[in-house]
This record gives C-alpha cells, structure tokens and sequence, in this order.
C-alpha cells in the first residue's frame, strides 16, 4: 500500500490550541558505533512541500543528498545540533539527543512555541511543549524536512571522516554497523570518533577494556550482532 505523503494536520493542531510558530524535529545517529547523534529543527510554515518529501530512510541516498539543499532553500527556517560521541558516552543517549536538540532549537532565529518531535518518546520535555508523533517523520511535513536535513548532513559528516579512518569505511556506513566496519574495529580497535560505552565493544576482546561505565539506557546500544 503506498504511504501518504505527509501534510500539516498536526502542526494546524497545534496552531488551534494557540502555538504560533511550530518546529518539527527529528535525529540521526541514534543507533551508530561511531560519530556524533545529530538533530534538525525545521520551521516550514504551511506551505506546500516539495515534491516527494518523506521520511528520509524511505528515500535513496542519491534523492535525500537531491533534495536537501531543495529544502534548506524552502523551509522557513532550520538548525542542527550535534552531541559528540562522548557526550553520547558521559551522558546516556537520551540525555545526548536532549542537548542536541536543545541545540537545534537554540540555533533557530525565532523560539518556537510548539515542537513536533519525531517517535513516541518525548527526550527534550520541558520547558520545551512537545508533540510526539510516531512515525512523524512520514506524517508531517516539518518534521519530515528536519529528517532529511539532519541525514544529509551527518552522512556528508562521517563522509568528511573518511579519509582519516579509511579501513572503517564511514564514506559508506556513516559510523553504523556494518560488516567492514565490524573486520575495522577487530583488527584496528575504536578510534576517537567512537563511542565506548557501546555494547559492541564486549565483542572485542583485544579492545574490551577501554569500554567506559554503562549509561542508564545501555539497552539502546547495538552490540557486535548485527
């Protein structure tokens, strides 16, 4: 059955219930091994989206990288915020998407009223007022745009890491799991840009030792059995 595109149902709620400007919000990087967790704050108004905007999992690499700077160029307003992988480790992953995304929404030029985030989880809470929306980023039009945006980039971030870290292949896996990474860590252990509170690395046994306390949601973590 083919998907809805998405619209502004929940940000025209939102504007009834009497919030002026509304963010949509959603992250990347939650599950990866290495690299920072980074999430986009995206202002869109009501206008009429571009041409097939959705979730950005659900688009190929070469139609996101095509249709980011479309909407960088279209949406009223974005920002993106990052926590670096030890911050994800010294904080817990929720505690890092909350600064991240405190992030975002501090970069935006004008404080929203009303924030559209993306899952059933509200990480940000208070003093912020959230919407959470599961599957928001395939059902409203900001938060589908902020996907698109925060996925571009931090792929063209691990990208940029490449060159320094060639055996681990980020260029093509952006820090997650994947088999080359995987024969990397074996052979090369972690390198800075990975987060070491991970369960991966109790798959490890040359490099085990340098894994760091457990955050609270540890249950979050992927470990080496992808």
């Amino acid at each position: 059955m083919p998907i809805e595109p998405p619209d502004h149902r929940v940000e025209r709620s939102l504007r009834r219930a009497g919030a002026g400007l509304v963010a949509g919000v959603d992250e990347v990087g939650r599950g990866a091994w290495a690299g920072p967790v980074t999430v986009c704050a995206a202002v869109t108004g009501l206008r009429r989206a571009p041409e097939g905007l959705t979730d950005s999992k659900l688009l190929s690499p070469r139609r996101r990288t095509e249709l980011a700077p479309v909407l960088a160029d279209w949406v009223t307003a974005y920002a993106l915020g990052h926590a670096s992988p030890l911050e994800c480790d010294e904080l817990g992953m929720t505690a890092a998407l909350r600064l991240a995304a405190v992030r975002a929404l501090e970069g935006l030029p004008v404080r929203p009223d009303a924030v559209i985030l993306d899952g059933k989880h509200d990480y940000l809470g208070g003093p912020w007022r959230v919407r959470t929306v599961i599957k928001g980023d395939q059902s409203c039009i900001c938060v589908a745009a902020a996907s698109v945006i925060a996925k571009v980039r931090r792929d063209a971030m691990m990208a940029e890491l490449g060159p320094e870290y060639p055996a681990f292949g980020f260029e093509a896996n952006a820090g997650y799991p994947s088999p080359v990474h995987r024969e990397a860590l074996e052979r090369l252990g972690p390198t800075p840009q990975h987060r070491l509170s991970w369960s991966y690395l109790d798959g490890l046994p040359a490099w085990r030792h340098l894994r760091t306390s457990r955050s609270q949601d540890d249950s979050e973590q992927l470990s080496l059995g992808f």
